[in-house]
């Protein structure tokens, strides 16, 4: 049943990721983020409720609320809103296969702040999923040049030279915000289990941390227009992609947390790492994202998704 559960989250996962692109372009204001978010709050908090009712509810403690807190921040907020922007510029496949820097980071967090030891296949798992982001964001420098052939030389003096091209290039394809979602998460999932430990409910946990995105994301909004702009659009147009978007992403996390709580963390890690087929089959062959799937891109995201296979099976 855990093995069913995983793969459902897992297809889950890779449905939103085709949904964030289809419903948005790299110029979108709304790339559907605080909708997800608002979606998974209310999703998991009628779980919450109903679980409550029915089985008696959590004792509540102020750790385990602060540790979901923290996690609500670098998940729900940091993690998830590079994610759909990484989506929104880079496409679902190559954004779903930086993704997989999830688990790489998580063991290099438990080598240098908890002291776990590498072995042979850890090792082969981060050299995996390294050498698909290395090949994926080659060839994004490659597509990259052969674009600045097209244009005027006068346009290219405009644009700067040097270091800042390489890492405004970088950026424009998504690769910081993907980077940065999975370093958020990998903290954050170190966050939530520390949560859990104080209050062994991942349905509130989950409530808690998504309510403290929409606070977070209300606050910006305050300062920054863009955030701004983005909430209004939420509640001034239906936009049906990025609205099952954020259904297939809170689902994606219930179904995740449901396979956990009958099985190891890491047979469902393996199987919630297939989230990168399932984008990269249903953007090409049911969708149609228009993503310019090249033999690298299919090469990568087997590679982080195996890399990712073995590091969780350890």
């Amino acid at each position: 049943m855990a093995e069913s559960l995983a793969l459902l989250a897992a297809f889950s996962f890779g449905c939103a990721n085709v949904m964030v692109k289809k419903g948005t372009k790299p110029n979108s204001i709304n790339n559907g983020t605080f909708l997800s978010i608002l979606i998974t709050f209310f999703l998991a908090g009628g779980i919450a409720l109903g679980k409550g009712l029915l089985e008696g509810w959590v004792i509540f403690t102020a750790e385990g609320i602060w540790w979901f807190i923290l996690a609500g921040i670098l998940t729900a907020f940091i993690g998830r809103t590079h994610l759909f922007t990484s989506i929104q510029h880079l496409g679902s496949v190559r954004a779903s296969a930086i993704k997989r820097l999830n688990p790489l980071f998580a063991v290099l967090i438990g080598i240098f702040f908890l002291h776990e030891a590498l072995n042979t296949w850890i090792i082969i798992g981060i050299i995996c999923i390294f050498g698909s982001s290395v090949v994926l964001m080659y060839e994004s420098f490659i597509v990259a040049r052969k674009n600045k052939k097209n244009v005027p030389a006068s346009k290219q003096e405009k644009a700067g030279n040097g270091q800042f091209n390489k890492l405004k290039m970088i950026a424009r394809f998504g690769y910081v915000y993907g980077v940065i979602s999975a370093f958020a998460y990998a903290i954050g999932y170190v966050v939530r289990k520390e949560g859990l430990e104080e209050m062994p409910d991942p349905y509130m946990g989950t409530m808690i941390g998504a309510l403290v995105g929409i606070l977070v994301l209300l606050i910006l909004s305050l300062f920054q227009k863009r955030y701004r702009q983005s909430i209004q659009s939420t509640f001034s147009s239906f936009q049906p992609w990025l609205f099952g978007a954020g259904i297939a992403t809170s689902l994606g996390q219930i179904l995740y947390f449901a396979a956990l709580s009958q099985n190891g963390v890491s047979q469902v890690a393996v199987i919630a790492s297939t989230d990168v087929i399932f984008t990269l089959f249903l953007s090409s062959m049911v969708f149609k994202t228009n993503e310019a799937i090249t033999k690298k891109v299919i090469f990568a995201s087997i590679t982080a998704m195996v890399g990712a296979g073995l590091i969780a099976s350890v």
